[in-house]
């Protein structure tokens, strides 16, 4: 999984998994979950994202961590 920000657009991109998407459902204003050729999902993009994301406070837990 990535998190991409751009500041200029002020875009907020998780990316789930490699693929290229092919179609989105917007899940609200704002945020739309865009999916591969069959359907699965593959990013969440967030427009708007200083406003309805705390982005100064992103952080990755270390994968051994989150199984914890």
């Amino acid at each position: 999984m990535k998190i991409k920000y751009s500041k200029e657009a002020d875009i907020l991109l998780i990316e789930l998994r490699d693929g290229t998407p092919v179609d989105s459902i917007d899940i609200k204003e704002g945020v739309i979950l865009h999916l591969d050729n069959e359907g699965l999902p593959l990013e969440i993009e967030l427009l708007d994202a200083s406003k309805v994301a705390m982005l100064k406070e992103i952080s990755v837990m270390n994968p051994i961590e989150a199984i914890k």
